[in-house]
């Protein structure tokens, strides 16, 4: 082969230290020009092509979009700058952006951080470790996530009395009750005993809940919460109607 005739899609890509399949994903961007084909159906590249391809690597290699790779392979010297600056900008958002997004994956290790505001997860993680069942605390997570998502803004009233009232140790035993009562049959007479202590408790703080009870829910927002509440436990059910006749 005559050193005229050029050089072979193979090895070209050889000498750039590229794939034919980006050789010509490149060609068909237009960012290195395709040469004609030879008598004998092959394309030949010359040292230009070469040179090009090197300098369309290198751009690609440094973050450079391909969209912007053109533009800069004929910018002169102050437009090359000032696009340089301009996409390294760019590319500083994005890190920035992929670090959150990095924050964001590291928490799922701990679960309930990545779906609640930071409120809640705190609510949750003193949950378990006063003893809650995992069962509770994973409802009450589910409760959380769905309605910080549909109404934050009384999701923030409700989880500010909320963790007021469980550092109260009454309510905490009676939270604890409840939650033990999971398990409990419906005739269970602790029932009876356990309704009528969480209403006297409730009866003696009217100003702690002053604010959550103006805070009118989304009716299908209450019924999806009962259900996942109440549904599978008869124990629990039995508490709700002891609630509401008590």
């Amino acid at each position: 082969m005559s050193a005229m005739r050029g050089i072979t899609i193979s090895q070209l890509a050889k000498y750039a230290g590229v794939t034919i399949k980006a050789v010509r994903h490149y060609h068909r961007r237009g960012l290195l020009e395709e040469p004609p084909r030879d008598p004998s159906g092959y394309r030949r590249y010359s040292a230009r092509h070469a040179i090009d391809l090197v300098k369309i690597k290198t751009l690609a290699e440094a973050g450079v979009p391909l969209a912007r790779v053109k533009e800069l392979l004929a910018a002169n010297p102050s437009q090359f700058t000032a696009s340089i600056t301009e996409i390294d900008r760019k590319l500083q958002e994005r890190l920035e952006e992929l670090s959150r997004i990095r924050e964001r994956i590291t928490q799922l290790s701990s679960g309930n951080r990545l779906f609640v505001s930071i409120e809640v997860a705190d609510y949750l993680d003193y949950l378990r470790e006063i003893g809650v069942s995992q069962r509770t605390v994973q409802l009450e997570r589910d409760l959380w996530i769905l309605v910080q998502s549909i109404s934050p803004e009384e999701a923030a009233i409700l989880i500010e009395d909320k963790r007021t009232a469980i550092n109260d140790p009454e309510f905490r035993s009676i939270y604890l009750a409840y939650d033990a009562a999971f398990d409990w049959s419906p005739d269970d007479p602790r029932l009876q005993a356990l309704a009528t202590q969480a209403k006297r408790w409730i009866a003696t703080q009217p100003r702690r809940y002053k604010r959550s009870e103006t805070v009118v829910l989304d009716p299908t927002i209450v019924q999806l919460v009962a259900t996942s509440f109440g549904g599978m436990s008869p124990a629990w059910d039995r508490l709700g109607e002891l609630a509401k006749h008590h």
